[in-house]
């Protein structure tokens, strides 16, 4: 009864409002026109949202997965979402960027359920083995109902030395129940090719995923601690959410805002845990998939 308990609280974010600039000129040509990549069937005969959400769906409950998404992409989504809730659609008038999605997705989510556990998906991901993959969202979701304190970060074993993405450096090892995860060293995005040189040989950094795991309250509190002025302008208009004036509101209040810094400087905040399916970005190179969580430490690997 308690672990049926706990899973009712369990809900997802899919982040798909991004304009899929960097990979603009693959997805014209598949698509015929420039086309966002999260609505682009990179792969196969499902576009990057469909895969992402059917595989999210394998541990969450549609009615318990919300989306961000951008206004201008409605023609795209429309027809891919057409049977989801209209209250679990995040849409942003303009594209504010990926913090600002973050915390609306977050402040709405906080009014279907205040304590909920939330894990955030990005929508440009690869995954060779969906069922496992899930698999390890889920133990991350029962780290934090034991640890309820902890941010749990899924980190990427590493196929190469890719200077295009983030990377996450792990500190010392720590035990949750049965699982092993890690504290996290430092975040480093987008390092020089010799920097992801080092780090790749150095055989324990690892590619960030940017999924992670964590307790609503605690997300918003990391948002007040490392973005309070964002999440000031969204306090203004936060008696407007869930009504007609609420998308007007988001307009005029809100700035752009990144999310990197975010996740960095949230750093000593969470762990990590390891996974052992194929993940990547639907562009190119595959992945091999690990949990992680975050602490101090800013100290480089050394070659």
């Amino acid at each position: 009864m308690e672990t049926r308990e706990r899973k009712q609280n369990r809900w997802a974010i899919i982040l798909a409002g991004g304009e899929g600039t960097r990979l603009a000129d693959l997805s014209c040509r598949i698509a015929g026109e420039k086309t966002p990549k999260q609505f682009c069937r990179i792969i196969d005969d499902q576009s990057l949202i469909e895969q992402t959400r059917q595989r999210v769906e394998l541990a969450i409950p549609k009615d318990r997965i919300f989306y961000t998404l951008n206004r201008s992409h409605e023609r795209y989504y429309v027809p891919l979402l057409f049977d989801v809730l209209l209250a679990r659609l995040v849409v942003q008038p303009v594209n504010r960027g990926t913090a600002p999605a973050i915390l609306y997705a977050l402040m709405r989510l906080g009014l279907a359920d205040p304590n909920a556990h939330v894990a955030l998906f990005p929508c440009d991901h690869y995954v060779s083995d969906d069922r496992l993959f899930m698999r390890h969202v889920q133990v991350a979701f029962d780290v934090i109902d034991h640890r309820p304190e902890l941010t749990v970060l899924l980190g990427v074993a590493p196929s190469t030395a890719e200077p295009e993405y983030g990377w996450i450096e792990p500190a010392s090892p720590f035990r949750c129940g049965e699982e092993t995860l890690f504290h996290v060293s430092r975040f480093i995005e987008k390092p020089p090719v010799e920097v992801a040189r080092r780090m790749y040989a150095h055989g324990r950094c690892l590619w960030n995923s940017l999924v992670l795991v964590a307790r609503l309250p605690n997300l918003l509190a990391l948002m007040i601690r490392t973005l309070p002025e964002l999440y000031d302008l969204f306090a203004e208009f936060s008696g407007t959410l869930g009504t007609e004036f609420e998308s007007e509101g988001c307009r005029e209040n809100i700035p752009g805002n990144r999310t990197r810094g975010f996740l960095q400087k949230r750093a000593k905040h969470s762990r990590a845990k390891s996974c052992e399916c194929t993940a990547g970005l639907r562009a190119s190179l595959e992945r091999s998939g690990k949990p992680i969580s975050r602490t101090r430490d800013p100290r480089p690997p050394r070659s």
